[in-house]
């Protein structure tokens, strides 16, 4: 396994958008505030809605699970989300997931896709828009 250095701006999902155009989502530390880019569109992510969205999805880390990190973007005081990439033995394909470190808390990890998704709906909802564009 190869440790990744720090990242400024953690990708969390790629996809192809109906036109063909690949469609971004991911996170970045700005002013203290935590924000997330879907495609071209850049929101704030509220308050809590991390940890809301890793306890709903996430469950506990497995440290001694074989994993590939991907990526770490660090916020907060010691708080650590990392992308790492897990191949299960009974897997084809490597699947992304995102774990949440964070002090005095249990890691919590849950695939990389729906934390995206549950992040892009709240940051979209908090900043009044109606619907997401739609995924490829």
């Amino acid at each position: 396994m190869r440790e990744r250095l720090a990242v400024s701006v953690l990708t969390l999902h790629e996809s192809a958008a109906p036109s063909g155009e690949l469609y971004k989502v991911s996170l970045d530390v700005r002013d203290g505030l935590l924000i997330i880019a879907c495609g071209a569109e850049t929101f704030v992510v509220p308050d809590g809605a991390l940890v809301a969205t890793m306890a709903r999805y996430g469950g506990p880390f497995d440290p001694t699970e074989r994993v590939a990190e991907v990526g770490v973007l660090v916020f907060g005081d010691a708080e650590r989300l990392r992308h790492v990439r897990h191949l299960a033995r009974f897997d084809v394909v490597a699947r992304d997931f995102v774990v949440h470190e964070s002090p005095n808390r249990e890691a919590l990890c849950a695939l990389a896709t729906t934390v995206a998704g549950a992040l892009e709906f709240v940051a979209r909802a908090s900043a009044g828009a109606r619907s997401a564009p739609p995924r490829g």
